[in-house]
C-alpha cells in the first residue's frame, strides 16, 4: 500500500470534491452557513451624518456663545428644516445632523435655560460621525465563501438583508462498526465498551456545517456492512472503525462490493494510519476513520473538516499557528505525528505542551487538549524553546 503524507492525502480528497448546489436561507437562520455570494453594500452607512453623542447640533463658526434653540433631532426622527446663524438644536447619539450644522456640543458642556444654550468654542466635525463612515453604498461587505457568525450577520442586517445564499449542507451518513461497540444507556456487556467515537464525530459534522444521518452501529458481518453502505443516501460516507485488515475490519471488503475505487489506500500519521478515502460505484464518497478515537479524532480534524468546508464552498486549508515547546522531545517516528496538546498564551507568547501519553484510545486526554502539534516524519529530536507547528482545536 502507497503511504500519502498528511498534506498529499488532503489534496487528493479534496480534488474529489465539489461544491454543493445554492440556496437562499433567512438571514435568522445563516449563522454557520457559508455564503454563496457577495453580499455588497446598497447605501451608505450611516446614510447620513449623525451624532456620536447626547448634545446640541450648531454650526462651528457661532461658538463660543448663546445661540437659541429651534428644534429637535432624535434617532429616527429629525429635524428637517435648515439650522441658521445663531440657532442650534437639541440632538441626541445617532441621530442625524441637521442641515446647516458641523459640530456637536455635547451635553456635559452646556448650558441651557430652555430657551438658548451657551456653549464654549468647538471645531468643524467635533463628534459627527460622517455619512459612509462605516461603509459605502458598493462596497463588498462579506465575499463569497465565508462562513457567518453573528458578526457578519450583524453585518449583512446592516446592508438590509434579510435573505442570503448559502451552500447546501452535506448529508453525511456515519456508520460505526465493532460488536465490542454499545450505545449509552445499554447495559455493556463484559468485553463491550460504551461508543464515545461517533456521538463526538456527529458533534463534530455538525459544527462543521454537515447534516448527519446517524445510523445505528453496524453488526460485524459482511453482508451487514454492504447492507449500510448501500443504503446511505448521502453526500459522504464516513465510517468509524473496520478501517484496518484485521480479520474483523470488513469496510474496506464491504465497500469493494459497492464498487469502491480507492484514492487514498492508507496515510503515513500517527495516529489515523488506516484512514482511507475513495468514491464508491454510485458515486459517492467515503472516508473511512479508525475505530480509536483519538485516531478517529486527528483525522477528522485533518481530512473530514476541510472536505465539508470543501463542500460549501469554504476555504480548506487548516488554521495553524507557531508556538514555542516548553519540553524536550525525542526524535520522531517515520510516521507524521499530530499530538494531543496544551497551548498557553501568558505574558503574550503562545506556548505548548503535549501530553505525554498519546495513547490513541485515551478520550480523557484528547478532552484535556486544546491543540494538536504537528511533528513531521523523520524530524529531529526537539529542545524546549524549539518553535513548532500547532492546530488549535475548537474550544468554547
Amino acid at each position: 500500500m502507497k503511504l500519502l503524507s498528511v498534506d498529499d492525502a488532503r489534496a487528493s480528497m479534496l480534488g474529489e470534491i465539489s461544491a454543493l448546489p445554492a440556496e437562499q436561507v433567512l438571514l435568522s437562520a445563516s449563522v454557520g452557513r457559508v455564503l454563496a455570494e457577495d453580499v455588497t453594500a446598497v447605501r451608505d452607512q450611516p446614510p447620513f451624518a449623525a451624532s456620536a453623542m447626547d448634545g446640541w447640533a450648531l454650526r462651528s463658526s457661532d461658538t463660543p456663545g448663546a445661540l437659541k434653540i429651534v428644534g429637535e433631532s432624535a434617532a429616527g426622527h429629525g429635524y428637517e428644516s435648515l439650522v441658521g446663524e445663531g440657532e442650534a438644536v437639541r440632538i441626541f447619539t445617532g441621530a442625524a445632523v441637521p442641515e446647516g450644522c458641523d459640530a456637536i456640543v455635547i451635553q456635559e458642556d452646556a448650558e441651557t435655560d430652555g430657551y438658548s444654550v451657551r456653549v464654549s468654542t468647538v471645531g468643524a466635525g467635533h463628534f459627527i460621525r460622517p455619512a459612509g463612515g462605516d461603509f459605502k453604498a458598493g462596497t463588498v461587505l462579506l465575499q463569497r465563501g465565508v462562513r457567518i457568525d453573528p458578526w457578519r450577520l450583524s453585518l449583512a442586517a446592516s446592508a438590509g438583508r434579510a435573505q442570503v445564499w448559502v451552500g447546501r449542507k452535506p448529508r453525511v451518513a456515519l456508520l460505526s462498526t465493532g460488536e465490542e461497540i454499545i450505545e449509552a444507556p445499554a447495559t455493556p456487556g463484559r468485553f463491550q465498551i460504551y461508543d464515545s467515537g461517533v456521538p463526538a464525530l456527529a458533534a463534530m459534522i455538525e459544527g462543521w456545517g454537515g447534516s448527519v444521518i446517524r445510523a445505528k452501529p453496524v453488526r460485524d458481518t459482511l453482508e451487514a456492512v454492504i447492507s449500510a453502505l448501500r443504503q446511505a443516501q448521502a453526500d459522504l460516507v464516513v465510517t468509524v472503525g473496520g478501517a484496518s485488515v484485521g480479520d474483523h475490519d470488513l469496510v474496506r471488503a464491504a465497500a469493494q462490493a459497492l464498487g469502491l475505487v480507492l484514492r487514498i489506500e492508507t496515510v503515513n500519521v500517527r495516529p489515523g494510519k488506516p484512514t482511507f478515502f475513495g468514491i464508491l460505484g454510485d458515486g459517492t464518497r467515503l472516508l473511512g476513520l479508525p475505530g480509536n478515537p483519538a485516531s478517529a479524532f486527528v483525522c477528522a480534524e485533518m481530512f473530514l473538516r476541510p472536505i465539508l468546508s470543501a463542500y460549501q464552498g469554504a476555504a480548506t486549508t487548516p488554521m495553524t499557528l507557531k508556538a514555542r515547546l516548553v519540553q524536550d522531545l525525542p526524535a520522531n517516528g517515520s510516521r507524521e505525528h499530530w499530538m494531543r496538546a496544551k497551548l498557553d498564551y501568558a505574558d503574550g507568547a503562545v506556548t505548548v505542551r503535549p501530553y505525554r501519553d498519546q495513547d490513541s484510545s485515551l478520550v480523557s486526554v484528547f478532552a484535556a487538549s486544546d491543540a494538536l502539534m504537528r511533528r513531521l516524519a523523520g524530524a529531529a529530536a526537539a529542545e524546549v524553546g524549539t518553535i513548532v507547528e500547532v492546530l488549535p482545536l475548537s474550544r468554547a
